[in-house]
C-alpha cells in the first residue's frame, strides 16, 4: 500500500513538472504560433535568478514567486520588441531566431555564473511514507501548478483579458476587429509567457544543482507535451501532462527512469503520427 502511495504521489508530482515547465510555451504557442526554441534558458533564467536573490537575501518563496517571473518576463519583453515581432507569421525562421538566442543565453549564464552547478536548499523538508522517504517540496510544485492552471483557466474563460486572448488565437484580423491593435497584445503575451517561464524556473530551482545548460532538458520536454497538445492553452498542457507524466512514472518504476523518458517520446510521437493537429485538436476543439 505505502508503494502504491509512491508511485501516485510520483506521477502526481510528474504531470505537475510537465504542466509548469510547459505553460509559459503553451501561452506563446497556443495564442501566437510561436515555437520560442530559448523557452528552456527562460526557464533556466528564472532558476538563478531566484538563485541569487536568495543569496542576496530576499525570502525564497518572494524569490521563486515575484521576483523571478517579474525579471524574465522583462527579458522576454526586449527579446519580443528586438527579435520575435520582426518574424510573426514566420514560423521557421522565429524557431531559428530564438534557438540562437538560446545558444547566446548559455553563453551569457555561463560567463557570469560559471560552468558549476549552483542550487538553493528547498525551503520544505521531506516525509515518511510508511519505509520511503518523500520530498516534501514535490507537493509544494503540485500545488503551485494546480493554482497556476486554474488561473489560466479562470482567466481566459471569465475575463476580459482572456476575450482577447481567445480572439487572437483565431488570428490578428479578429483582434483588430475587437478595436485592439495585434502587435500589441501579441508583445504582451510573449512576456506573459516569458513570466510563466520565469515562475516555472523559479519554482524548480531548489529541487537540483542548476547549469547553464539546464535548459535544454525543459525545452525538451515542454516541446513536446505543447506540440502534442494542440493549440487549446489549459486542455492541452493538462491532458498530454497527464499522459506523458503517468507513463514515464509508471515505466520509470517498471523499469528504470532512462526507458521511461524513451517510452515518453514514443508515446508522442505515436500521437503526432495519428493526431497531427494535437490532442485537443481532435477531442477538445472548444476548449481553452
Amino acid at each position: 500500500m505505502d508503494y502504491l502511495a509512491v508511485v501516485l504521489l510520483e506521477i502526481l508530482y510528474m504531470i505537475a513538472f510537465l504542466a509548469l515547465i510547459s505553460a509559459g510555451l503553451a501561452v506563446v504557442f497556443g495564442m501566437m504560433r510561436v515555437i520560442n526554441l530559448a523557452h528552456g534558458e527562460f526557464v533556466m533564467l528564472g532558476g538563478y535568478t531566484t538563485i541569487a536573490a536568495s543569496k542576496a537575501g530576499v525570502n525564497i518563496y518572494v524569490a521563486m514567486l515575484l521576483v523571478a517571473p517579474i525579471v524574465v518576463g522583462a527579458i522576454g519583453l526586449l527579446v519580443e520588441r528586438l527579435i520575435v515581432r520582426f518574424l510573426y507569421g514566420r514560423m521557421i525562421d522565429s524557431m531559428l531566431a530564438t534557438w540562437g538566442l538560446s545558444l547566446l543565453l548559455v553563453g551569457l549564464v555561463t560567463l557570469i555564473f560559471g560552468n558549476t552547478a549552483v542550487s538553493v536548499p528547498a525551503p520544505i523538508p521531506g516525509y515518511q511514507i510508511g519505509r520511503y522517504q518523500m520530498g516534501g517540496y514535490n507537493l509544494f510544485i503540485v500545488a503551485v501548478t494546480v493554482m497556476l492552471i486554474l488561473a489560466m483557466w479562470l482567466v481566459l474563460r471569465h475575463t476580459r483579458v482572456g476575450l482577447i486572448a481567445r480572439g487572437a488565437m483565431l488570428g490578428p484580423d479578429i483582434v483588430s476587429a475587437m478595436g485592439h491593435n495585434p502587435r500589441v497584445i501579441y508583445m504582451l503575451t510573449f512576456t506573459v509567457g516569458a513570466a510563466l517561464s520565469g515562475l516555472a524556473g523559479g519554482v524548480l530551482a531548489p529541487l537540483t544543482g542548476l547549469l547553464p545548460s539546464s535548459g535544454g532538458t525543459y525545452i525538451a520536454k515542454a516541446f513536446i507535451t505543447v506540440i502534442t497538445g494542440g493549440a487549446a492553452i489549459v486542455a492541452g498542457t493538462l491532458t498530454t501532462a497527464g499522459l506523458f507524466g503517468t507513463v514515464n512514472q509508471v515505466v520509470s518504476f517498471a523499469s528504470t527512469p532512462v526507458v521511461g523518458e524513451i517510452a515518453m517520446l514514443v508515446l508522442a510521437i505515436v500521437l503526432l503520427r495519428l493526431m497531427p493537429q494535437g490532442v485537443t485538436g481532435r477531442f477538445f476543439r472548444n476548449s481553452t
